[in-house]
């Protein structure tokens, strides 16, 4: 009995013996079969793209770093060598110390992850490599199923085929998650200390190689305590590991780590709208070459000057009333039209509405040079007298009347220069030049300059109705300051890719003439009138307030609508135009709000001047200078005491000098009534 028993035993074990071989070839065979399958699979699939959408960086025109713009997080990529050593051997060190030993998988922790998720019936025991962690990074979600592992393990396969630990390694520190939008360790180092990942010291680097377990546990910035706690650990396991040795980490653990969140976040606020304005220029310069600007990693070189942007910024703080009123300011450079700062508001995280391009507002009297630009190519000079009295306009086919009136409601008696007219912003000679050169002159000047116009003829169109942007309208003043000579305005000097290969380089747009030099000149030198006290009659010339405070030669222009306020003007280098008034288009009132603009402009015009000597505008061929009498437009003399240095085209220069009586004159025979009145004359023939 004890014999057969015995046999059936042995019996039992043989084909135990036998079904578990059988088990095992079985086994073998299919993980065989499986990681052929695998390995097939993954040949066929090809590897995996390690390419991620990137962080565009914004450059100044000097080449330094100036701001960001990102899709969804912010990323730079960073190869290893720019790394910090102490970051990569952390890293490695608290995630997968065994990296460059297995090939995407470490077996002994997945066995114990499965018996443990076996065990509490469910996924959340972690296994993943750093293999595997940079698979379900860039290509999985992070749902916590067994499908998701299968493919986490398969991508991990592809990756550890096609691609050196050291890539993965790389592709690893530039895609985990640190936190607060921060992808990448670049990212995350310049965010958390203010500096780039390849200068971050030990202590550093243990700190922030603790967050990517949990990001809004570990960050230093939501639980300081709990981020030195895990630091401390990842020096221990570096310790252990051989990284470092017990003085390194003694000496990390001293070490104050200091925290600049508030140095990136300060950063981010250069020239926020300027970026913007960059950044659909830099769109559309690419999507002309076929190319996508939400791909990322484009070095975008700009024409932002920080020392103007800042001098924009401070005179804008400076000057403007403690209220909602807005203001939009921009700068270009005369020679190139590039632009050099830009303000579109008081506050970019309370509205990123730019006022500087987006705004359309009647610009009122500030459209008068372009209107005069029109009269000078039909027979107008500076010279030239209307009357401005108190006039009413009949259009439409004298259906409609239109009676225009000046900001002081004052009117001129009797007639006035055109060079006048601009200078104190007379309204009748503004509409009286339109009917006289014609509605068609005016709008196709203003087609040239690309400024907005209206097909209906108005009298109105003189003094500034049509809306135009601050933008188009500085631009155009570029224009006239430029000699009349075409200026595109940009933001982009440069377009980089990712490779380092330049895509897009500025070049300047042909040369065009939109006026000749000649009236460029003479109308910059009508407007170089507002800052002169010898117009001032019955109404100052609108510039005068500023007088006292320039130490340089400008040429400028106000406007005045019961909403906006306007000045642009340039000097011979540089255009700048300001913009005040309220979204909502609320009427001005208080004498800070009809003022802001001219202060914050003439700061800004004399602080980015100010180590530059002073410029004068050159004449041009064909324009003489005189000194003319301002009430008669006839040479001046001693004997005439309202005179100014004018300039006029040659064929336009008086002959007459303002003491010379002229017998056809209406108002030489007016004075001499006066003198001798009619009853007195009749009794001589008595």
């Amino acid at each position: 009995m004890d014999r057969r028993r015995s046999y059936q035993r042995k019996m039992r074990r043989q084909k135990r013996k036998k079904r578990m071989a059988f088990y095992t070839i079985a086994f073998v065979c299919a993980m065989v079969v499986a990681l052929g399958g695998l390995r097939l699979y993954a040949q066929i699939a090809g590897a995996p793209p390690l390419t991620i959408p990137k962080a565009s960086v914004f450059l100044d025109r000097n080449g330094h770093q100036i701001g960001d713009h990102f899709t969804d997080q912010r990323r730079y990529w960073k190869e290893l060598d720019e790394i910090s050593p102490y970051l990569i051997e952390a890293t490695i060190a608290v995630e997968d110390k065994d990296f460059y030993q297995h090939h995407g998988f470490d077996i002994p922790r997945i066995a114990s992850a499965i018996l443990t998720d076996l065990k509490t019936r469910s996924k959340v025991q972690g296994a993943s490599t750093i293999t595997q962690q940079l698979a379900r990074n860039l290509y999985l979600t992070l749902d916590k199923t067994w499908t998701r592992k299968i493919m986490e393990a398969v991508y991990a396969y592809r990756l550890e085929i096609f691609y050196s630990k050291d890539e993965i390694l790389e592709a690893y520190l530039n895609t985990v998650n640190y936190g607060h939008g921060m992808y990448g360790v670049e990212a995350a180092s310049k965010y958390y200390f203010g500096k780039s990942a390849s200068d971050l010291t030990l202590a550093e680097s243990a700190m922030l190689a603790g967050i990517p377990k949990g990001p809004s546990i570990y960050s230093p910035l939501n639980n300081y305590d709990k981020a030195v706690q895990r630091q401390h650990l990842i020096l221990a396991l570096m310790e252990d590991q051989n990284k470092i040795s017990a003085e390194e980490k003694e000496r990390a653990l001293s070490e104050k780590i200091v925290l600049k969140n508030d140095q990136w976040t300060a950063s981010k606020t250069v020239a926020p709208y300027f970026l913007d304005v960059a950044w659909q220029e830099a769109a559309d310069i690419l999507e002309k070459k076929n190319l996508n600007i939400r791909s990322g990693g484009w070095v975008i070189k700009t024409t932002l000057n920080q020392a103007h942007q800042k001098a924009a910024e401070e005179a804008i703080e400076k000057n403007m009333p403690d209220n909602d009123l807005q203001v939009g300011l921009v700068s270009m450079d005369v020679k190139t039209g590039q632009v050099t700062a830009l303000v579109g508001g008081r506050n970019y995280q309370e509205s990123s509405y730019n006022r500087v391009t987006q705004a359309l507002r009647q610009p009122g009297s500030a459209i008068k040079p372009f209107l005069y630009a029109a009269a000078l190519e039909n027979g107008f000079t500076p010279l030239t007298f209307l009357d401005v009295g108190e006039t009413i306009f009949t259009y439409d086919n004298g259906r409609a009347t239109y009676k225009p009136q000046n900001v002081n409601g004052k009117f001129a008696d009797g007639d006035m220069s055109m060079a006048q007219a601009i200078a104190i912003s007379d309204n009748i000679y503004a509409v009286k030049t339109l009917e006289q050169i014609g509605y068609d002159k005016f709008r196709e000047m203003s087609k040239r300059f690309n400024l907005r116009y209206s097909n209906k003829d108005n009298p109105s169109m003189a003094l500034g109705t049509i809306e135009n942007s601050l933008y188009d309208l500085t631009n155009a003043f570029n224009i006239i300051a430029a000699k009349g000579e075409y200026r595109k305005p940009t933001t982009i000097l440069s377009i980089q890719n990712e490779e380092g290969e330049i895509v897009y380089e500025y070049e300047e747009p042909p040369k065009e003439q939109i006026i000749s030099e000649q009236d460029a000149f003479i109308l910059t030198q009508m407007m170089t009138g507002i800052f002169d006290p010898v117009f001032s009659d019955y109404s100052p010339a609108t510039g005068i307030s500023l007088r006292s405070r320039m130490t340089h030669t400008y040429a400028a222009k106000s406007g005045t609508t019961v909403s906006d306020q306007w000045l642009i003007g340039y000097s011979p280098s540089l255009t700048a135009g300001v913009w005040n008034g309220y979204d909502q288009g609320k009427t001005l009132s208080t004498s800070s709000e009809m003022s802001a603009h001219k202060q914050v402009w003439i700061d800004f015009m004399e602080a980015v001047h100010r180590e530059k000597p002073d410029e004068s505008f050159e004449v041009p061929d064909g324009v003489k200078g005189v000194v003319i009498d301002i009430e008669t437009g006839k040479l001046a003399t001693d004997a005439c005491p309202k005179q100014r240095l004018m300039y006029l085209k040659e064929e336009d220069v008086p002959t007459k000098k303002c003491t010379d009586l002229d017998f056809f004159n209406e108002d030489t025979w007016k004075g001499l009534f006066e003198l001798f009145p009619f009853d007195s004359i009749k009794g001589l023939f008595h």
